[in-house]
């Protein structure tokens, strides 16, 4: 399989002319069930792959990297993360996961709370859910905008585009100063979607994850999917690519997400840090040492 043919067919720098009905969910790039297991085993490489590749970016300690997911609820944002980033360090992955605003939050700008949480040089930071969410879930739902204490003349028409302007000049910031950014929008079928959400219902040992909001959020499907559609066109940009990653079978969606994320890595050109003739004086001083013990 050629994994960067594959990954070109999703990724998304341009999106002028983005139409999601273009896109379809239960696409797997032409691998029928009989290849599964060869997708499977593409998986484990390029999650074995990618724990080299973090290894060498926390001891450059140069780039960062920021992967950001979006997706309707039972798209598999936490399986997916769960496994493409099963063989990574922990302690150079920080994953966070954004609800609703709290109290603090609301009084500061919508960008303040994931600001905070920016990946460090050398680090790998995971967004589940992310400041999108203010052209997402807050277009729908325009009482939550209501919530954000903006100043009423600052709440025009033009908001939608002008968050859109903000998040691309955010992102720019942050690639121009080393920190990557890739977002994946796992695709989910409503059929897939419903599918999904009565096995929840069904099995008890995963009722647990079920929400009434959940429901409640599927009533709003279509108005979901324009607004997806709108950001992926005004953000998907080559500094910052979006990645329409069908999400119907969590097997090819993993696959999908765990190349993009090597693919990333080996783009910024990682190697260890050369070691000064100074200090290899000093490693072989230290070996002499630690001999004659």
């Amino acid at each position: 399989m050629k994994i960067d043919k594959l990954l070109k067919r999703y990724r998304i720098e341009h999106g002028k002319h983005f139409n999601l009905k273009d896109h379809d969910p239960a696409d797997t790039h032409g691998l029928g069930s009989e290849l599964k297991p060869v997708a499977k085993e593409l998986v484990v490489n390029g999650v074995q792959e990618l724990s080299r590749l973090q290894d060498i970016l926390a001891a450059q300690d140069g780039w960062g990297l920021l992967m950001i997911f979006q997706g309707m609820d039972a798209a598999g944002k936490d399986g997916t993360i769960k496994h493409v980033m099963s063989g990574v360090n922990p302690q150079g992955v920080d994953v966070w996961s954004f609800k609703a605003p709290s109290t603090e939050e609301l009084n500061h700008d919508y960008l303040w709370r994931t600001t905070k949480c920016l990946p460090k040089r050398g680090q790998i930071g995971i967004f589940n859910r992310s400041y999108y969410e203010e052209v997402l879930v807050v277009r729908i739902h325009r009482e939550i905008l209501e919530n954000e204490k903006l100043p009423k003349p600052l709440v025009t028409k033009h908001i939608w585009q002008e968050r859109f302007e903000d998040i691309n000049g955010f992102e720019r910031y942050l690639t121009r100063n080393g920190i990557a950014v890739v977002k994946f929008f796992l695709h989910l079928s409503k059929k897939e979607q419903k599918r999904r959400f009565l096995e929840r219902l069904d099995k008890p040992e995963k009722n647990w994850k079920f929400s009434m909001s959940d429901v409640k959020e599927r009533k709003c499907w279509d108005a979901y999917q324009e607004a997806y559609e709108d950001m992926i066109r005004h953000t998907a940009k080559e500094h910052a690519p979006w990645y329409v990653v069908p999400a119907d079978n969590k097997w090819f969606t993993r696959l999908v997400v765990a190349q993009a994320v090597v693919d990333e890595l080996k783009g910024m050109n990682l190697k260890y840090p050369k070691v000064s003739g100074e200090l290899k004086a000093a490693l072989a001083q230290a070996r002499q040492q630690l001999e004659k013990e």
